[in-house]
């Protein structure tokens, strides 16, 4: 849903896509790691709903067929997802476990939120985090 502010009205982040060359690994890292099914999942495509936030998976081809020459100059692993959870730390354990590949490990921030940066298969970092 839409919200006004000062009369003007304010766009809302629908979702966002990741362009991956192997859709199947990076699908079963997120489902994994974020403990979600995806919506809808081929070998080509997979959509996750996070709290009304979708989360795509594409390969390089679908994102090609839909607009010829889109991908040209298209990178991997270049994105940052921000994701909040309830217990940074216990997420850390658990992730630790798994032995996902860390970034920064937890730490808390001079502006109040709490964070582990960990990469997915593809290179882009997830971030998760909590107000502390």
């Amino acid at each position: 849903m839409l919200t006004k502010e000062r009369g003007v009205t304010v766009m809302r982040l629908a979702g966002i896509c990741l362009i991956s060359k192997d859709v199947s690994r990076l699908v079963n890292f997120y489902k994994d790691v974020l403990r979600i099914e995806a919506e809808e999942e081929s070998a080509e495509f997979a959509r996750f709903l996070m709290n009304g936030v979708k989360l795509l998976i594409c390969s390089h081809e679908i994102m090609e067929s839909m607009a010829e020459n889109s991908m040209q100059n298209a990178g991997f692993g270049s994105f940052t997802l921000e994701v909040e959870v309830e217990n940074v730390d216990a997420e850390y354990e658990r992730l630790k476990r798994k032995q996902v590949p860390f970034v920064k490990p937890p730490t808390t921030q001079a502006w109040g939120i709490r964070s582990v940066w960990f990469r997915d298969p593809d290179g882009n970092i997830i971030n998760f985090q909590a107000r502390v």
